[in-house]
């Protein structure tokens, strides 16, 4: 989630303070990683462009680092990990870009207007002004965006990475209980869900926020 809105925000920031190539660039972004499958984005992540990276980086990312007094490699970082995270930030990023723009257009022309007669720079005003009202134009919206990298983070076991679905099909295997195997997977990712629904609706911009936006608007 981080490494998505992260690069949403930057790319949002080209798009309105990097003329017209910057727009098209984002413009690119977006329609790149929206109109194909998540599934063949990994894929091509990890099997093509990780063999890009030097040998070196590779090699040092391979090696176990994990600390002694821990098993295995817990507390290390993979490929398989590095390409997930990497993929399922870029693809959600290029879906925030839309959903945290439609918040920004909500913001009154005037405080845009203000801002600029106040010699703010595009980042500034993207900072002070428009972020702050346009996230909790959106928030809701971000919100079904997170949950569904949440859910969509399954496809993750495509390449690999032992998450959640990779580890119900592995005890699946083993004891040949499917239904109950994939019955507490389930359970798991509604929990989950839930869980992250609740949360961030209560640590992202408030109530009191959203209406003093509305207000001004």
């Amino acid at each position: 989630m981080i490494l998505a809105t992260v690069l949403a925000v930057l790319l949002l920031a080209l798009r309105l303070g990097g003329g017209r190539p910057g727009r098209w660039l984002v413009a690119a972004w977006v329609s790149l990683f929206r109109n194909t499958p998540l599934l063949v984005q990994l894929l091509f992540w990890y099997f093509a462009a990780w063999n890009l990276l030097p040998l070196g980086a590779r090699d040092f990312i391979n090696d176990d680092h994990s600390w002694s007094i821990l098993p295995g490699n817990v507390w290390w970082l993979t490929p398989e990990f590095l390409c997930s995270m990497w993929g399922l930030g870029v693809f959600t990023s290029a879906f925030l870009i839309e959903e945290i723009a439609s918040g920004l257009r909500a913001v009154s022309h005037g405080q845009r207007e203000a801002a600029l007669s106040q010699g703010f720079t595009p980042w500034q005003e993207l900072r002070h002004i428009l972020l702050p009202q346009g996230l909790a134009n959106a928030w809701q919206p971000i919100i079904g965006q997170y949950l569904n990298l949440m859910k969509l983070s399954s496809l993750a076991s495509g390449i690999g990475f032992a998450e959640l679905t990779y580890q119900v099909r592995q005890i699946e295997s083993y004891n040949a209980h499917a239904l109950e195997a994939f019955a507490v997977g389930t359970a798991l990712y509604l929990a989950l869900g839930v869980l992250m629904g609740v949360a961030l609706t209560r640590l992202g911009p408030g109530r009191d926020q959203q209406r003093r936006a509305g207000y001004e608007r």
